[in-house]
């Protein structure tokens, strides 16, 4: 087999490799898989890469020529994030959504002015990144200011990102080169009331996120194989949404894993609820819920649910489950862990009364409007019923604002969907032709 372009995920606990070659038509087709333990206790990711490579040449053959390489990453971990803005539902929480994605974990998020405590927090979390931000452009000025000293205070090694008011972006400046500390730039993640403007802070993540990875044991070498970068790979399965939803329709993609369960969103929502909404959302939105795996964090979903019998049951759990005891019990996890994720990333309604009359609230992502509903990661995609779980949630609007009946449900059951996010970095338009011929052939 020609294989063309190699894309190597290191993951927390798995590597695995894609061959693909791009085909006259302007798609991928995708060749070979090769899989293998990530190496990183071993002291060299490399080895990892090496065997699943190893295993994806038994299928395809030696290379006849060296393949374009793109890399994604989850192994070292996000990088530890701290947010500091002037009010929650405002610019912190613009801030918050920038990290997700991006290869950051949020640790702390303030509004308002920083006290002693929360500098104390600081320091006990040593940060990677600290996000500073605060105020629509030509707003609120001091209470920025005083943060920005009292991060500079601190003297820590983390980078800082201003991403607050446009109109003391110099004083910010001056404040971080006296103490000696390094400050990144961003346009204002709320630079107007109701606006959000995340991707030039999502931008500097990702720099500082391939500045963190090569760090990790043999990840220098892997960043040498390739021109591009690495990707962190909750970025490349947004990155993949994105695409998805330009050339397919809005879409929502869940990756339940062993630890937790990721829910990805493309969607502007519907004109009926967004009219109603009382703060922006993205457009692409992901969530994280840590509490919520089918293998490690089991115990969390068995806690969350409280159903005896099911806790009975947890002797069944297996990582790879073979009888169809741990099937069954894997597949409720699953479900649970769906249901629950999706509501925690999607709207909720509420009632308020007003001198007017009674009037309805929408808080949160609205996903009525969704069209394609997807599957991927090994949990979901490889359990039997995975595609009646992710039609389980089609209820459409009631206290939640869910898919609609009608949505479609696809099942990424090769996990290609962070392989072509990665692709996507120089080949834009060939991964969204794949997903055009990906849906012909899944949905007639």
């Amino acid at each position: 087999m020609d294989i063309q372009f190699l894309t190597i995920e290191v993951g927390s606990t798995i590597t695995k490799a894609n061959g693909f070659r791009l085909l006259p038509e302007g798609r991928f087709e995708h060749l070979a898989q090769g899989f293998a333990p990530t190496s990183v206790s071993a002291g060299d990711v490399r080895i990892g890469v090496n065997q699943a490579i190893a295993e994806l040449q038994v299928q395809a053959g030696e290379f006849t020529h060296k393949p374009e390489m793109f890399v994604n990453s989850s192994a070292a971990g996000g990088l530890r994030m701290t947010v500091h803005g002037l009010t929650y539902n405002m610019t912190a929480r613009a801030a918050r959504e920038a990290a997700l994605g991006a290869g950051a974990i949020v640790k702390k998020i303030t509004a308002g002015l920083l006290d002693f405590r929360d500098l104390d927090e600081i320091r006990l979390i040593q940060p990677n990144i600290i996000l500073l931000a605060g105020g629509v452009d030509y707003g609120e000025k001091n209470t920025v200011l005083q943060n920005a000293h009292a991060i500079a205070s601190l003297h820590l090694p983390s980078p800082v990102i201003y991403a607050g008011n446009t109109a003391i972006r110099s004083q910010v400046q001056q404040i971080f080169t006296e103490s000696g500390g390094e400050l990144m730039q961003a346009a204002n993640v709320f630079p107007e009331v109701d606006v959000l403007n995340i991707e030039p802070v999502r931008k500097i993540i990702h720099e500082l996120f391939n500045r963190h990875i090569v760090h990790g044991p043999g990840m220098q070498h892997i960043a040498e194989l390739t021109t591009h970068g690495i990707l962190p790979t909750p970025g490349a399965v947004l990155r993949s949404a994105e695409l998805f939803a330009e050339s397919m329709g809005d879409c929502l993609v869940f990756d339940v894993g062993g630890a937790t369960t990721d829910v990805h969103s493309v969607t502007d929502g519907s004109p009926e609820w967004t009219s109603k909404s009382v703060e922006p959302e993205p457009r692409a939105k992901r969530t994280v819920e840590g509490d919520l795996g089918v293998f490690v964090n089991a115990r969390n979903i068995l806690d969350l649910e409280n159903e005896p019998v099911w806790h009975e049951r947890l002797a069944d759990l297996q990582a790879i489950p073979v009888t169809e005891e741990q099937k069954e019990l894997v597949r409720w996890l699953c479900d649970k862990a769906v249901n629950i994720g999706v509501r925690r990333h999607a709207a909720v309604v509420t009632e308020s009364y007003t001198p007017s009359g009674r009037r309805k609230l929408v808080k949160g992502k609205d996903l009525t409007a969704i069209k394609w509903i997807i599957g991927t990661g090994g949990a979901l995609t490889r359990v039997e019923g995975g595609q009646q779980i992710l039609r389980g949630i089609c209820t459409g609007a009631g206290k939640y604002l869910l898919p609609t009946a009608d949505a479609l449900i696809l099942m990424d059951r090769n996990y290609l969907f962070s392989a072509l996010g990665t692709l996507a970095q120089e080949y834009p338009a060939a991964v969204k032709a794949t997903f055009e011929h990906w849906t012909r052939t899944e949905v007639p």
